[in-house]
This record gives structure tokens, C-alpha cells and sequence, in this order.
């Protein structure tokens, strides 16, 4: 690896390559295609409001002339479109319910979620923590700050517009990531939960944690 990292604002020619990113790194950093082979839709699912919609909140980090890593940003959760309604949309549009490469996932979450009561959003509906995020770094981008800068430049934003908290989900299973948002301020929020759908490549099921952080203005 050569070249410092530059952490700057989102632009519109950044979209492909954070599309891209998404997928390469969908599952706890590795790439998503074992179990999601739909590119289109993923990205669609992941980056597409906050590429689209909000993208004066996102932040990129560049190596070389090249984005290795991104966060995604959302000042207001409730403006965000709802993550399953998004989910079913894709599913419509793309026959991802039939689709190989995304059909097993699907069904199986479908089944998982009639068994289970409250399924996970990995949204957090808290006056206190209205805003939340989705970071992601290629491992060209990892071990050298990159993760942190661009956590440093999203709650620097978070404060200027007062924003009093901030929420992300993330996989319990993901101990890397957990002790990289403690480090970076967050608190686990309640227990972490069975996601429908999501298995480790063992077969095992896996689990959603909330994490938290207040804010001073």
C-alpha cells in the first residue's frame, strides 16, 4: 500500500465505487456475494438514500486517487426511508424471491422472522440518538486511521448541526467493528438480537447490537 489517505466529502463521481464497497465488504468485511450475489440491489439497499438523498452526510476516504472506504450518513433517521419497506421494494422490482444467489437468504429470513416475535430494524426509534450510520473500508483502506478520520469528520458534523445522539447497528458476531465503535465513543445498546436471515458460513445464527453515543452540542 502507498500513498496517505484523504478523508473528504462525498461526491456524486464517488457513487460507483461506494456501491461497489458496499458489496466487496457486506459481510463483516468480507464480500457479501456468498450469500447476496445481487449487486444492484444490495447497493440499492445499503447506499442508495444516503448516495441519493442525503449526501451532504456522507464522507469518503480516498488512497492513491482511489475511494477505499466510506460513511454513510443520516442526520434524521425518521426521513430515512424504513429498511424493510426498502427490502421489499428490491424484492419486487429485482424477483430477488426467485433470483439464485439472494432467494435462499430471503426465504430463510422470511421463516426466521414468523418464528420471531419483534425482529430487528437496525434502526433505533430514540429522541436521544436520532441520527445513525454505515461505515465500510476495503482492506486497503484498514489500519491506517482511515476508519477512525472518517468517524472523527461524521460526528464533527453531528455537533455543528446539533444533533444530541447518534445510533448504528451493527453484527454481534463482528467483534472487530464492536471494538472499534467502543473506541470510538459508542456504548452497546441492549442485548443483541437474532437477525432473520443472516448466518454465519459455519450455518449458526447471527445477532444485531445496537450501539449509542450522546452528543454535546
Amino acid at each position: 500500500m502507498t500513498g496517505d489517505i484523504v478523508v473528504r466529502a462525498y461526491r456524486a463521481a464517488d457513487r460507483d465505487a461506494v456501491r461497489r464497497i458496499a458489496h466487496e465488504t457486506g459481510y463483516m468485511g468480507e464480500p457479501a456475494d456468498w450469500f447476496w450475489r445481487d449487486r444492484t440491489s444490495f447497493a440499492n439497499i445499503w447506499t442508495g438514500y444516503y448516495t441519493d438523498r442525503e449526501p451532504e452526510s456522507a464522507v469518503v476516504a480516498e488512497r492513491d486517487g482511489r475511494v477505499v472506504g466510506y460513511l454513510l450518513g443520516c442526520v434524521d433517521t425518521a426521513r430515512a426511508p424504513n429498511p424493510a419497506g426498502v427490502l421489499a421494494q428490491q424484492a419486487l422490482r429485482r424477483l430477488l424471491l426467485v433470483r439464485p444467489g439472494t432467494a435462499g437468504f430471503l426465504w430463510r429470513g422470511v421463516w426466521d422472522a414468523l418464528r420471531q416475535r419483534h425482529p430487528p430494524t437496525g434502526e433505533l426509534a430514540d429522541p436521544r440518538f436520532p441520527a445513525h450510520l454505515h461505515i465500510n473500508l476495503l482492506p486497503e483502506g484498514r489500519g491506517c486511521g482511515a476508519g477512525g478520520r472518517l468517524m472523527r469528520a461524521w460526528l464533527a458534523r453531528l455537533r455543528a448541526v446539533g444533533s444530541p445522539g447518534c445510533h448504528l447497528a451493527t453484527l454481534g458476531e463482528n467483534r472487530l467493528a464492536i471494538g472499534f465503535f467502543e473506541r470510538m465513543g459508542f456504548q452497546r445498546h441492549g442485548a443483541p438480537v437474532l437477525v432473520p436471515g443472516m448466518r454465519l458460513r459455519s450455518g449458526g445464527r447471527m445477532h444485531l447490537q445496537l450501539m449509542v453515543q450522546a452528543l454535546s452540542a
